[in-house]
């Protein structure tokens, strides 16, 4: 199935896979194509069947807790989280059925003069890189949109109103697995570490779906000079004639690099005579919060930006206008002059080790919902930082077992607790662990949804409770 014209989807049957964040819009832009479309959904609960409401208003049929393909189909639009091991998508594949994402989608259905994408993915600070590099583009004096996996529908963009000069997009490799024919202007592989192995079934399938964000790119592919697995995608992808290689390093740069010097950051890609020349864009203490991998994230942003002509000071600009979101090394308080340090969105151990790598002294409080990682290497690299440990959530032994092997000295909390109350008990007994310059570090290298909705409501419930140490000793 090629790509078609707006008029081409009348009377089309396609068949959209789950509800929630994409399937919704996905549904509602095919139908209003004039598509003829099937939502299949795994659940069926009240969120699900307020949803199925709203699209049977309009017309669309709705099959809850049945994801058999549904007869006539012509395509199959997925949500990015479902599984490529699901027996609707053999089903599709045996019945020669197309299956695209809701980012696939949005790419085929942009116009003749759609805004190019500005495409970033990594396991670790895709969403904060996004937002420095739409800050940058807006300091430039640019239409763009931070957008994608970020929480901002692709679709809804493309077939909005609104007119954008580029687009800033952040990309998951869920959705890069179910989008084969994008092709960005430039892109970033901010990073490689296991994560999502479970949905990819190795971390190879995991790095390949990452690398296909390079394919097709026009200006520059932008790589961690850090993390040799990023250049191996940026070597393996198959490019347009005359796309450059750019990488980024927190020291100095050689030609063809953005890194940093004496204090600022430095760009020998996009400057003439690089081999002699660099392009001063900012200084370090504008990056917020100046940690190591967000320094990462702001080269790797102003990379993309330059890639796209924008000059240097609007990188300077726009570093100095961002604000991180919460639940990222956000500083919640001090208390008796300990600071406390909310990095609730470090769900997995690569995002961790950056955050524990910021800090000295540190009490860490971690354990959630391990989604089949190790912690050995973590903890190992990790070990000299640390006063002590608070372990909270469902799979606490395995990395109560990697401080077993790896730092044995360091004393360890294990909360068996999973009540509303246990983060207000972790954070006391880490304040009990803690010393005057300390850092208690709320990075718990797991996902949240044992014992949390998500990452921000496990981070609310950490601020909260030091707020209250704050009240009670005051």
């Amino acid at each position: 199935m090629g790509s078609r014209k707006v008029t081409d989807w009348q009377g089309k049957h396609v068949t959209v896979a789950g509800l929630g964040v994409s399937g919704l819009p996905a549904a509602k832009a095919l139908h209003g194509l004039g598509a003829v479309v099937t939502v299949v959904n795994d659940g069926d609960d009240e969120r699900a069947r307020q949803q199925a409401a709203e699209l049977e208003a309009l017309g669309i049929a709705v099959r809850l807790g049945d994801t058999t393909l549904p007869e006539g189909t012509e395509l199959i639009v997925t949500a990015p989280g479902w599984k490529p091991d699901k027996p609707l998508f053999a089903a599709a594949a045996e019945a020669g059925v197309p299956v695209w994402g809701d980012v696939e989608l949005a790419w085929r259905l942009r116009g003749p003069d759609a805004a190019p994408w500005l495409a970033v993915t990594g396991t670790n600070g895709k969403t904060t890189t996004v937002q420095m590099l739409a800050s940058i583009l807006e300091a430039a004096g640019l239409r763009t949109a931070a957008v994608g996996n970020i929480g901002v529908s692709l679709l809804d963009v493309v077939l909005g109103e609104e007119r954008y000069d580029v687009l800033a997009v952040e990309l998951s490799s869920y959705q890069l697995h179910w989008a084969p024919s994008l092709r960005a202007h430039s892109a970033a592989v901010l990073n490689l570490a296991p994560d999502h192995l479970d949905w990819h079934g190795s971390m190879e399938a995991y790095a390949a779906d990452k690398g296909r964000v390079y394919e097709g790119n026009r200006v520059a592919c932008v790589y961690n000079a850090a993390d040799k697995a990023t250049e191996d995608l940026v070597r393996a992808a198959d490019v347009e004639e005359g796309c450059r290689a750019v990488g980024f390093t927190l020291g100095t740069p050689a030609p063809s690099q953005f890194g940093v010097v004496d204090g600022i950051l430095v760009d020998r890609a996009f400057v003439a005579d690089r081999q002699k020349n660099a392009q001063e864009l900012a200084e370090v203490s504008d990056v917020h919060p100046p940690a190591p991998h967000n320094i990462a994230n702001a080269l790797a942003a102003a990379a993309l930006a330059r890639a796209f002509g924008v000059p240097a000071e609007a990188v300077r600009d726009g570093l100095r206008a961002f604000t991180p979101d919460a639940h990222r090394i956000a500083h919640v308080a001090d208390v008796d002059g300990v600071a406390y340090i909310d990095d609730s969105k470090a769900t997995n151990t690569h995002a961790a080790q950056a955050s524990l790598a910021a800090y000295g002294s540190i009490v860490w409080i971690a354990g959630g919902l391990a989604k089949g990682a190790s912690f050995d290497e973590l903890v190992a690299e990790s070990a000299e930082r640390l006063r002590g440990v608070v372990l909270i959530g469902a799979d606490r032994a395995l990395i109560r077992e990697a401080l077993a092997r790896h730092a044995p000295e360091v004393p360890v909390v294990d909360l068996e607790r999973t009540d509303t109350g246990a983060m207000r008990a972790a954070v006391r007994e880490a304040q009990g662990l803690a010393h005057t310059g300390d850092t208690v570090l709320l990075a718990p290298a797991c996902a949240s949804m044992d014992m949390f909705v998500n990452y921000n409501k496990r981070g609310d419930a950490f601020a909260e409770a030091v707020r209250e140490l704050g009240s009670a000793d005051a």
